[in-house]
């Protein structure tokens, strides 16, 4: 076994152990077929008010520019699929929001797995990322051989659909890479069909500024008269194309105790959530992701969703 392969191994056996779901390795290099794309895209204005998303265009695009000297992009997947559900009667959350803030937990095992490649290959050098940093996660998690793109513009596998965070190393050293799978959505539009706001506008291409995430997340301003009734009971994030997606059928549930939600979360009426006060939401979104769009956001969100009822 040569040095590439050892070192691989090395790192692909430890992220199992950290509980990672799958880990494939790219050669860090300037993404050639996503920079049009993604030019487009933002000439488009689908961002929206997510001017962040402008960014860093070269960084975003080339990780050698973001981490000089890199060699090798690491993805990783992290299941967050929730063993138990919210009732079904009630305002939704998006699944990933369930447990632990997602950034906190997989920062720490990233930093793990950064020890373990200096202790068992030596001085390498590099960064870790989870969502923090102009990375185009699902680009890398594609060409690192972990999934294809779907029409829904989520990585998707054949083993466990699309219910997992994609994180990454980008480090200094060569290692052996892996292919990119093909596509498998096939004649299938089911999740362009099931969007309550058409902002899939077509296949493998979503106008960020129609999504309910984007409307229940990062729209700091009044959500718009065009979701009036089409909201679809979310008050933070939306799931409607993944839980659509066909291979979904193949999510399990995680295994990290940290993503446990708060009992509140899944038990909550919608009276509870109209009545909710600043005090139980920190309670129940101490460490959450929800915090992002803070009680204020969320207080908007349902009374939006309660308006849009009477």
């Amino acid at each position: 076994m040569n040095s590439k392969d050892k070192y691989t191994q090395i790192i692909k056996n430890e992220a199992k152990r950290l509980g990672f779901m799958s880990c494939g390795i790219a050669r860090a290099q300037f993404l050639e077929e996503e920079a049009p794309r993604l030019e487009n895209w933002l000439n488009q204005d689908m961002h929206g008010e997510m001017g962040y998303m402008a960014n860093h265009f070269d960084k975003r695009l080339d990780p050698t520019v973001l981490v000089p000297g890199a060699k090798s992009v690491v993805s990783l997947l992290l299941n967050y699929y929730p063993g138990e559900k919210q009732r079904p009667d009630t305002y939704k959350i998006s699944k990933y929001a369930y447990g632990r803030d997602y950034h906190m937990v997989i920062k720490e095992k990233l930093k793990e797995l950064m020890h373990h490649i200096n202790l068992q290959i030596g001085e390498v050098h590099g960064r870790v990322f989870v969502d923090s940093a102009p990375v185009m996660d699902k680009a890398w998690a594609a060409k690192a051989g972990l999934g294809w793109i779907g029409k829904n513009s989520n990585l998707l596998t054949r083993q466990v659909g699309s219910f997992y965070f994609i994180a990454e190393l980008i480090i200094d050293l060569e290692l052996a890479y892996d292919t990119p799978v093909t596509d498998h959505c096939g004649t299938c539009t089911a999740c362009i069909d099931a969007c309550p706001t058409q902002a899939i506008v077509e296949p493998y291409k979503v106008d960020g500024s129609k999504c309910i995430s984007y409307f229940t997340i990062e729209l700091k301003d009044a959500i718009p008269d065009y979701a009036q009734g089409k909201m679809d009971e979310w008050m933070f994030g939306c799931d409607v194309c993944q839980d659509v997606c066909p291979w979904n059928r193949f999510s399990r549930p995680h295994s990290e105790p940290l993503f446990e939600p708060h009992p509140e979360l899944l038990s909550n009426s919608r009276h509870e959530w109209e009545e909710l006060t600043k005090e139980v939401f920190n309670e129940i979104f101490r460490k959450s992701a929800v915090k992002r769009t803070k009680y204020e956001g969320l207080r908007r969100n349902i009374q939006f969703l309660k308006d849009q009822e009477g």
